[in-house]
C-alpha cells in the first residue's frame, strides 16, 4: 500500500534509498555555546533509516542562535562534534543535510553568547515572547538593522558554515528559508522596509536570499544544497502585502541555481498555494511537508506531485519509522512535556522494534 514510499530517489547529488525523510525539528538539547552533545550523536543515528535526515535547525554564527540550547556550526569544536554525529548516522547507512538556520530578530540575548548581536534587515522588534533557562519567558530582542556593509558578512557566514558543515561529514545543506527567521524577514515587507537594494520591490527583497544560495552552492555545487519555505507563514510576527509575487519572484530566480530540492511546507490557510508553487518550480526534485499519513504520502509520491514526504512527529517516537510503515505496525505516540527539556528522556529513549 506504501510502496512509493520505499523506492529510491536522487535529489541533486543525495541518493535516498527510500522517500521517508525526516524533517528538521528543533529540540534543544545542545550544550552551552551550540555545542552538540552526546545525546544527538544517539538521536540521530536511530533514525538513519529514513531515505534522508535534515538535522535541526544549526546556526552559522553566534548571532544566528536565538534557542535555549541549539546547535551552530561555526567553530572547529562545532565541526568535531557534528562529525561523530553524521559518523554514527554513515555507519547505519544514512544520508544526512546540515538545516543552516540564522534566526535574525528571533531571538534573545540569555540564549546566545555574550557580545552577540541580534539582527535583521530592519530595526523592527517582532511581537512575541522566547524562552530561556535563565529567566523564563522573555520578550523577542529588539534587533539591531544590518548596514549595508554588514549584509556581505553574513553571508560569508552561511557559506563558511557550508565549508563546515562538509567537513563534519554532513551529506549537504538545507537554506531555512521560513519560520520567520533572517532569510524570511528579508523576503517579508513586515520586516523588511529598507530603501537600498535589499529592500523595496520583491527583487530587492529576494537578493539577501539568492546570494546566500550562490554562497552555499559554491562550496560543493548545487546539488548537495536544497531550500525549505513555507510562503504565506506568519509564525513568528510574519507578514508580507504580496506572497505570491515574493515567492515567484524568488523561486524563478533560486530554480536556475539547479538546487537538490526544494522543501515546501503545505500551508492550506495561506493565500499561497504552496504545493502548487513548489511544482511549478522544482516539479523534479520536491520534497513536501506537514501533517503527513503514510498513505497520502505515498499517493501524491506515486501520482508525481512530489518526490519524497518529510515526517516531524512520527519520527520523534518512531526511530525506526520506516520499518513500522514498511510493516504496517502502529507508532508509537511522542511525550509533548519532553519536546524541548534537557537530556535524553523523550529524545534519544524511545525504543526501536526488537
Amino acid at each position: 500500500m506504501h510502496d512509493a514510499l520505499f523506492e529510491a530517489a536522487q535529489l541533486g547529488d543525495l541518493k535516498l534509498r527510500n522517500r521517508i525523510v525526516m524533517a528538521p525539528m528543533t529540540r534543544s538539547r545542545a550544550g552551552e555555546n551550540g555545542m552538540p552533545t552526546d545525546v544527538m550523536v544517539d538521536y540521530y543515528r536511530q533514525r538513519a533509516s529514513a531515505g534522508l535526515i535534515i538535522s535541526e535547525g544549526i546556526a552559522p554564527s553566534a548571532s544566528g542562535l536565538g534557542y535555549c540550547r541549539t546547535p551552530g556550526i561555526y567553530n572547529a569544536e562545532h565541526v568535531q562534534a557534528w562529525r561523530r554525529v553524521t559518523d554514527a548516522v554513515h555507519a547505519e547507512g544514512g544520508l544526512m543535510v546540515a538545516q543552516i538556520m540564522h534566526v535574525g530578530r528571533v531571538s534573545s540575548a540569555y540564549n546566545k553568547p555574550a557580545g552577540s548581536a541580534t539582527i535583521a534587515p530592519s530595526a523592527i522588534q517582532a511581537r512575541g515572547e522566547i524562552y530561556t533557562d535563565q529567566a523564563g519567558m522573555q520578550p523577542l530582542d529588539e534587533p539591531v538593522a544590518l548596514a549595508l556593509d554588514d549584509i556581505p558578512r553574513v553571508i560569508e557566514d552561511y557559506r563558511r558554515a557550508t565549508i563546515m558543515a562538509r567537513e563534519a561529514g554532513f551529506d549537504g545543506v538545507e537554506l531555512h528559508c521560513t519560520s520567520g527567521y533572517l532569510p524570511a524577514q528579508f523576503l517579508s515587507t513586515g520586516s523588511n522596509q529598507r530603501q537600498d537594494a535589499y529592500g523595496g520591490s520583491a527583487s530587492h527583497r529576494c537578493r539577501f536570499v539568492l546570494e546566500v544560495l550562490e554562497a552555499m552552492t559554491s562550496v560543493a555545487g548545487a546539488g548537495r544544497v536544497g531550500m525549505r519555505i513555507c510562503p504565506d507563514n506568519p509564525f513568528n510576527d510574519l507578514a508580507d502585502d504580496d506572497p505570491q509575487e515574493t515567492f515567484d519572484t524568488m523561486l524563478a530566480a533560486a530554480a536556475s541555481l539547479k538546487l537538490a530540492y526544494l522543501h515546501t511546507i503545505r500551508l492550506p490557510s495561506g493565500r499561497v498555494d504552496n504545493l502548487q508553487l513548489g511544482r511549478q518550480y522544482f516539479p523534479d526534485n520536491l520534497l513536501a511537508n506537514d501533517s503527513y499519513g503514510a498513505s497520502e504520502a505515498a499517493a501524491a509520491i506515486a501520482a508525481g506531485d512530489m518526490q519524497a514526504v518529510s515526517f516531524g512527529r512520527y519520527f520523534i517516537a518512531n526511530p525506526d519509522l520506516p520499518r513500522r510503515l514498511r510493516e504496517g505496525i502502529e507508532l508509537a505516540r511522542f511525550n509533548p512535556a519532553t519536546l524541548y527539556t534537557p537530556g535524553p528522556e523523550g529524545y534519544s529513549s524511545y525504543s526501536p522494534l526488537a
